[in-house]
């Protein structure tokens, strides 16, 4: 666990070298002449640190002749562009293609400038040939894990990569993958950005909530929430059932609710989320795999592998031909249940 949380494998730093070696190879264009005419620069640096300090700077303050002070700014390595690019590529040539498209900055007449008017697709995608392998490790259990790439959900898929959940489907019979940010947010990012390029859909969906959750959702006061209240759970369950709305009637999936079991969650409690969730037709499982490991899950695998042979009805929430306002209507109306949705274009 140490060594995962710490460097790994060092894909993350590969990552953080191929993203600054495209701002070193923009700023020593611009340094040896600016042939290219970039006039407006908006791709940034980034660093495997959250280090707000750098989010804003000013560079090339050397004084040197060609030198052309600007302004620029540090992200953090995994809500990179990059690292989302890296985790939908199917090999390294397509890696090489979606990072020759990157969009740099602007020219002077307003064009876009991309990586590859550079010449820069192919040094980066060296530093990334080893980065791209995905990484196997193990659980407690010493079941099989892999761990590859990681983009931020709230700015880019938030989903592991495509290669690796390709491998895990030719390695295993139930391949369980995971999509960061609720049934809205990272939900929404998988099935309709992820699924068109593995291109496989789910077979079921395991919708994960907590009691205290719930409650916390219905109002409950942060400090009170390990006390019983079916009233506030009552309230806080809305929140649930949009995500199941979600995933059951716009995606056409087969869900089940598995819920993490506190020690403070009474069987009351229990027993009224288990009725309203059955109303709604939905199947429920009690999880204490935090205590007992995989035991503390049988229940919930049993009934995942019944719920994947059932017969589903997937859909995407929008069409590929539709204009990136469409897109975003539908998005926002339906998975977010916006009643209607402002579309304002931010100038270059």
């Amino acid at each position: 666990m140490e060594e995962i949380n710490l460097h790994f494998t060092g894909d993350i730093h590969a990552i953080t070298s191929a993203n600054n070696l495209l701002s070193a190879i923009i700023d020593n264009h611009i340094f040896q002449g600016n042939e290219l005419e970039i006039d407006k620069v908006i791709w940034k640096r980034c660093v495997d640190l959250n280090d707000r300090a750098l989010r804003k700077v000013e560079i090339a303050l050397s004084g040197e002749k060609g030198a052309v002070p600007r302004e620029d700014g540090f992200d953090i390595t995994v809500a990179s562009e990059i690292m989302a690019i890296f985790c939908l590529s199917e090999n390294l040539e397509d890696l090489k293609k979606r990072l020759g498209n990157i969009v740099i900055g602007y020219n002077k007449k307003g064009e876009e400038v991309k990586a590859r008017d550079l010449k820069a697709e192919g040094a980066m995608t060296v530093l990334l040939k080893d980065a791209l392998k995905p990484n196997l490790v193990q659980t407690l259990e010493n079941t099989p894990a892999i761990i590859h790439g990681g983009p931020f959900a709230n700015i880019a898929h938030g989903c592991n990569s495509v290669i690796a959940t390709k491998m895990g489907m030719k390695l295993a019979d139930y391949c369980i993958t995971e999509a960061g940010f609720g049934a809205d947010l990272g939900a929404e990012k998988f099935l309709d950005i992820k699924c068109r390029n593995l291109p496989k859909t789910p077979d079921a969906v395991v919708c994960v909530a907590t009691i205290k959750a719930l409650k916390y959702h219905g109002g409950m006061p942060i400090e009170n929430i390990k006390e019983e209240s079916v009233d506030y759970l009552e309230k806080g369950i809305h929140n649930l059932l949009k995500h199941i709305d979600n995933l059951k009637n716009i995606y056409g999936l087969n869900v089940i609710v598995a819920i993490n079991k506190y020690t403070s969650d009474t069987d009351k409690e229990i027993e009224y989320l288990r009725k309203k969730l059955e109303e709604k037709g939905v199947n429920i499982s009690l999880v204490e795999a935090w205590a007992k490991g995989g035991k503390g899950a049988i229940d919930l695998a049993e009934k995942v592998v019944d719920l994947c042979e059932k017969p589903s009805n997937f859909k995407y929430c929008y069409n590929l031909e539709d204009s990136i306002k469409e897109k975003i209507e539908k998005i926002a109306t339906r998975v977010y249940g916006a009643e209607r949705s402002r579309i304002y274009r931010r100038s270059k």
